[in-house]
């Protein structure tokens, strides 16, 4: 989901903490240093890091070109690599044939349909590319805000343990609850109310 899309889906988060030293530069080295990787590694399933958002298939952060303005727009990338069921299965059934004549046996023991399983799943994570999703991400380093372009679980978990790793800040996510609890400087009592409300159900 991209930041220019006619539809779109945005998740809000706060950052917590502080950088120290220089924002930019400091924002610079963990994109950098956690930036997808321009050679693919064909073992992998799936490989997440950062991309720019002006060059999403060239990671490129020099020159500060994540900065705009005010705020710091950049990407997470996903590669993941899918393997069609039926793709398992016709390798399998050639590889098990082929073990088949060659032993000349009739049957194969469990162990060994599940060794000829883990190969060809692993002769075709190896062949098949991965399909990179891109999903742009806003900062606003002043605010503390952070606008990300997805609802989707799998990118959102991405997300908040790959920007801690590279900035060591923790990212949470603001819906009406927390949203409430961090804004309104609630008291103990009125904290429990507001949580007493947001998981009470109306009587049927």
């Amino acid at each position: 989901m991209g930041l220019l899309s006619s539809r779109m889906s945005i998740t809000r988060y706060q950052a917590a903490g502080q950088l120290d030293g220089s924002v930019h530069e400091t924002v610079y080295q963990g994109l950098k240093q956690h930036a997808i990787p321009k050679i693919e590694d064909d073992g992998s399933e799936a490989t997440v890091g950062w991309t720019s958002f002006e060059t999403p298939y060239a990671p490129d952060f020099e020159g500060y070109s994540f900065v705009f303005g005010g705020y710091m727009v950049f990407s997470l990338r996903i590669d993941k690599k899918s393997i069609p069921p039926k793709l398992i299965q016709k390798h399998y059934a050639l590889y098990a044939a082929k073990r088949l004549a060659d032993t000349g046996r009739h049957y194969l023991s469990g162990n060994e349909k599940k060794s000829i399983k883990d190969h060809v799943v692993n002769t075709l994570v190896h062949r098949i590319p991965a399909t990179p999703n891109v999903y742009d991400l806003v900062w606003e380093y002043e605010t503390a805000s952070l606008w990300f372009f997805s609802n989707l679980k799998a990118a959102n978990e991405a997300l908040e343990t790959l920007f801690i790793k590279s900035f060591n800040l923790h990212l949470i996510r603001l819906f009406p609850y927390t949203a409430a609890d961090r804004m309104a400087g609630l008291a103990d009592k009125e904290r429990d109310i507001l949580r007493d409300i947001g998981t009470s159900r109306p009587e049927e």
